[in-house]
């Protein structure tokens, strides 16, 4: 085999280049039909073709507008409009899940508590609809809510409704996925274990007071559970000091080129775990992490907005936040006591009812009288505010919302309208309010 190597005749010399045109220069024939090219060259063959300038060339681009209207043109031949999206619909706003290519409602509904807990299949269904069609397409669950029942009602109203699949983005987490040693953890075995939708014959509609379904753990499990194929993304619901970081990514990887996932995420990780993620990936040419689950709050805020933004820029991890309202406190039903109905009273949610009744709860609720003028004047509740707050943080992909009725739901939906009245002068106003605007290496410099 012979590699063809140019010498020098074969590469054109700058010079010559520039003194093309110029008669008498240096190498330039300054006659007959090869005028202006190097001296030596043959005037036939395409040697003496004479091409416009680039100006020309981008000159004679169509405009965006002439592409737009060719555009609406073509997809009117197919019975669709650029008009007619479930964006222009709703006024629901998408982002791109980190630096990847999924795009995501600003708002998701999640189902920690609220689903196979504080309330019914009925209710949860009709949570479920009214985001639907308020344009939502996240729907945030894990293997540990409600010990799968979550998952469970989850699934059994998608296939009630008859959604398309492709309509939805469905997530997952995985840790906590049962009593034995091995239904926990990040280990390759817990993170593929159960059986596949193909692998259960016949299908099973589960019944939400299934307390123990087959094959809790696992993916493989969850999808079971769902009645689904494939979860678009699935998230590490916190680190494992036992399993290592190798092993966490290849069955992430393996997940995914399976077809049971798309993307993986992680939750409650550090910044340098998510980090050594990336590395481990990329130096054995695995599937990184795209996002990050992590609480952000008016009361919550350096991870978000300190941490997370620097692991965008350099890797390309999003956020993808929750309890947007602190658990209801920003709610401010905490205000004269905790409420019979509510979150704080239940058993398993003891820590709530001290955080509440301490005294940095009594400050923060100081703190949300005066935050409530700010939302009077801007025509919005409380809790509107608060959402709208968490959605102008740009490096945030999706807020997920937490809700027990339709109205609390529908109230919360209603902070997209907020969203273009949260100017610097107002988010200013917030940060001197709280006294807690956390400061990056940025501020520092500056």
């Amino acid at each position: 085999m012979y590699l063809y190597k140019a010498t020098c005749p074969d590469i054109p010399n700058p010079k010559q280049k520039a003194s093309r045109g110029h008669a008498g220069g240096p190498g330039v024939q300054a006659h007959g039909p090869g005028q202006g090219r190097p001296a030596g060259r043959s005037s036939a063959g395409t040697g003496s073709q004479r091409y416009p300038p680039l100006m020309l060339w981008t000159g004679s681009r169509r405009s965006s507008v002439a592409e737009l209207k060719q555009l609406e043109e073509f997809l009117n031949v197919h019975s669709l409009s650029l008009r007619d999206t479930v964006k222009s619909r709703t006024c629901m706003g998408y982002r791109n899940l980190g630096k990847s290519g999924l795009r995501v409602s600003c708002l998701g509904l999640g189902t920690w508590v609220t689903f196979g807990g504080q309330i019914t299949d009925e209710v949860a269904e009709q949570l479920m609809t009214i985001a639907y069609e308020s344009g939502v397409n996240l729907f945030d669950t894990a293997e540990v809510y409600a010990g799968g029942r979550a998952e469970i009602i989850l699934g059994n109203i998608i296939k009630k409704k008859c959604w398309r699949r492709s309509s939805l983005v469905i997530t997952t987490k995985l840790y906590w996925g049962g009593k034995a040693e091995t239904e926990r953890g990040l280990s390759r075995k817990h993170i593929i274990e159960g059986k596949t939708l193909k692998q259960t014959l016949p299908r099973v509609r589960f019944q939400s007071s299934d307390l123990s379904p087959p094959c809790l753990s696992g993916l493989k499990g969850s999808l079971q559970r769902m009645q689904l194929e494939y979860v678009d993304v699935v998230f590490a619901n916190r680190p494992d000091s036992n399993t290592p970081m190798e092993e966490i990514v290849r069955a992430m990887t393996y997940v995914i080129n399976q077809g049971m996932a798309m993307y993986w995420g992680t939750s409650r990780w550090t910044a340098m775990e998510i980090m050594e993620a990336y590395s481990v990936a990329r130096q054995f040419n695995l599937i990184p992490p795209v996002c990050e689950q992590a609480e952000y709050h008016l009361f919550q805020r350096e991870k978000v907005e300190v941490q997370l933004p620097e692991l965008y820029h350099k890797i390309g991890v999003g956020a993808m936040t929750w309890s947007p309202l602190a658990c209801g406190i920003i709610t401010g039903k905490y205000e004269n006591g905790i409420p019979e109905s509510s979150r704080a009273s239940m058993k398993s949610y003891q820590w709530l009812k001290e955080k509440i009744v301490s005294e940095d709860g009594r400050k923060q609720q100081a703190k949300l009288k005066e935050l409530n003028h700010i939302a009077e004047k801007l025509g919005c509740t409380l809790p509107q505010l608060a959402v709208a707050w968490c959605l102008r943080n740009e490096g945030v992909s999706s807020v997920l919302l937490g809700t027990s009725n339709p109205e609390q739901l529908t109230e919360n939906l209603g902070a997209i309208q907020v969203l273009p009245k949260m100017t610097s002068h107002v988010v200013s106003e917030v940060d001197h309010i709280l006294g807690n605007r956390p400061y990056s290496k940025r501020d520092y410099r500056s």
